[in-house]
């Protein structure tokens, strides 16, 4: 189950998406397509939000969202909240129109956005709905390639062209060749760490000290207060060369520091749960 993120920062990079309740439409038409963009832009100017990518399709949304003031959950919970409001009173419907809460991935910027960049605006072209990301109208690439009339003054693409040099026009084609030798790509979503994270070692270990504060936080999701933890294979990797009091202080700690379920635990050490329990009750007793 996809879980809100409520790990934030000042300056964090997240990839934002939302999807409509049992994967229903959120957009009917296109007064609903510009409604939205519309809320959007309010959304970033209350939030202080910056936006370096968007798209909107039929039942769902991406977004690429930088977060100076450290609050995304507040902003995207009023966008979702004030779009919801006017899509059930335009429509006559009641209900929710988003399925549970959003989803956001936290992302390092050097070596993760112009590729979150590219795989948001094909969308629409890996779903089959157009072949050309330019023939799409709901998406940050036309005006990123400075082909749509109608603005978005809520789109910052400064940093996305400055990646492809100083000259504009330049910037622009490099950044059409970029986004469609993207087609065939692999998709960057295959690199997501403890399912809210993209970025590499450097980036993971960079966020340990400010997960630290979240680890006794209840009220946070376990696999994000813990996110960046070693993996059981390693916090385990000498088990057959060890004596039983040992691997019982490692169960104790992959448990106590590291966040691990007594489940988790029980399943990859092949113990059943009770012995977990037992070993955990005694250690807690010292």
């Amino acid at each position: 189950m996809s879980r809100q993120m409520r790990i934030e920062y000042e300056g964090a990079l997240y990839h934002v998406t939302a999807r409509g309740n049992a994967k229903a439409v959120i957009y009917l038409n296109d007064t609903d397509r510009n409604k939205f963009l519309d809320t959007l832009e309010c959304c970033i100017r209350k939030f202080n939000f910056k936006c370096h990518g968007y798209c909107i399709m039929t039942n769902h949304y991406h977004l690429l969202i930088e977060t100076p003031d450290a609050n995304l959950s507040a902003g995207i919970q009023w966008l979702n909240s004030v779009y919801a409001q006017y899509f059930n009173r335009v429509h006559d419907r009641v209900g929710h129109v988003f399925q549970g809460r959003f989803k956001a991935i936290l992302v390092q910027r050097d070596s993760y956005l112009l590729e979150l960049c590219r795989y948001i605006v094909l969308n629409p072209v890996r779903a089959g709905v157009v072949s050309n990301p330019a023939k799409y109208r709901w998406s940050s690439y036309c005006q990123t390639i400075g082909a749509k009339r109608e603005r978005r003054n809520f789109l910052n693409t400064d940093w996305i062209l400055a990646q492809f040099g100083n000259d504009i026009a330049q910037a622009r084609k490099s950044y059409v060749k970029f986004v469609m030798h993207g087609i065939n790509a692999d998709s960057p979503m295959m690199n997501i760490q403890s399912d809210i994270i993209l970025g590499n070692r450097s980036f993971m270990i960079e966020l340990i000290n400010r997960l630290n504060k979240y680890r006794n936080d209840i009220q946070i999701p376990k696999e994000q207060r813990f996110a960046c933890r070693e993996n059981l294979p390693s916090l385990f990797r000498n088990l057959k060369f060890l004596t039983k009091e040992s691997r019982n202080k490692l169960i104790f700690n992959a448990y106590s520091i590291h966040g691990y379920s007594q489940k988790a635990l029980a399943e990859f050490l092949k113990l059943h749960v009770v012995t977990i329990g037992r070993i955990l009750k005694k250690y807690h007793s010292v």
